[in-house]
């Protein structure tokens, strides 16, 4: 039997209907083990003595029709570790359900909220779960999801976090409504000695990637000077990925600003010679500014 030191927390977005989970523990690869979401149905982080098989179930019974309380309620009677687990549930209604054993090794407790748990075991203090509440409510609900959850990380940090230190962090975010498999943010730290500093570093290129994405939709529908400004936005927010930028490049082409595009497809270039040597390899069905762009560069 394993015990990993875990906090993490729950929660709905009752603006936008989406559904989050976020977690940190000085356990190798958290990410594949505490969070479990689906869009539409609800959010699951199973901790302490950790059983994998409760996210997705829990889930199933959410889609079933069966409420939080119920759900868990159901799972944990047949457990034969449940003193030893600690379980959190939202569902795509904002209801929450928690447990935490009395097994748990303390510090260890959980508070609810309106949409949300936060739970924490094997903490440096008890202050951790209710800074982790605090600082989730106080984000405000014009804050996106995922900037909340990793607020309230942070916050659990602040208070001590786990007595054993910090190694991995993971935050998920599903849309209100779609597939299964559907997410708006997904970001692991497998192994990392400041895994909240790089889960942040990675939320930035989840935000600057989701710009460019939308950048492409718009492109397939010929909406050339939209694109730009999203690749513009997306190149901002990560000045020197010069994947971006090459992109970004080719999208202030098509919307008219020959001086930008030419500007970044060199200074991507610089960073990336590989470039150079793709340019011309796209044509016009890939990217329609490519081939006057490659010709501009002497390409």
């Amino acid at each position: 039997m394993i015990r990993r030191g875990t906090y993490s927390i729950v929660a709905r977005d009752q603006r936008t209907g989406m559904l989050g989970a976020a977690v940190q523990s000085h356990w190798f690869a958290v990410g594949p083990i505490v969070p479990w979401v689906r869009p539409g149905i609800g959010a699951v982080c199973t901790q302490s003595v950790a059983e994998k098989a409760f996210g997705p179930k829990l889930l199933d019974r959410l889609e079933a029709g069966e409420a939080p309380r119920e759900a868990l309620d159901s799972l944990l009677a047949a457990d034969p570790a449940a003193r030893f687990r600690q379980v959190s549930v939202v569902d795509g209604h904002g209801s929450v359900a928690t447990h935490t054993g009395e097994g748990c090794i303390a510090f260890a407790g959980h508070l609810s909220g309106s949409g949300f748990s936060v739970q924490a075991n094997m903490m440096a203090s008890e202050r951790v779960w209710p800074e982790m509440a605090r600082a989730f409510s106080e984000a405000g609900a014009a804050v996106p999801l995922a900037r909340r959850l990793l607020a309230a990380l942070r916050a659990a940090e602040a208070a001590g976090g786990d007595v054993r230190g910090r190694q991995s962090a993971a935050i998920v975010v599903a849309p209100a409504s779609g597939e299964r498999w559907r997410t708006v943010t997904d970001v692991r730290v497998d192994d990392h000695p400041e895994p909240l500093d790089e889960l942040e570093r990675l939320l930035v290129l989840s935000d600057a990637y989701a710009l460019a994405t939308e950048g492409d939709d718009l492109i397939g529908e010929g909406r050339h000077a939209e694109a730009g400004e999203r690749y513009g936005r997306a190149a901002a927010l990560v000045p020197d990925n010069h994947e971006l930028l090459f992109w970004a490049g080719l999208a202030a082409w098509d919307a008219g600003d020959q001086v930008l595009a030419l500007e970044r497809v060199r200074r991507a270039i610089e960073l990336q010679p590989g470039w150079a040597e793709l340019l011309p390899r796209l044509s016009s069905d890939i990217s329609p500014a490519a081939p006057a762009v490659a010709r501009a560069l002497g390409r």
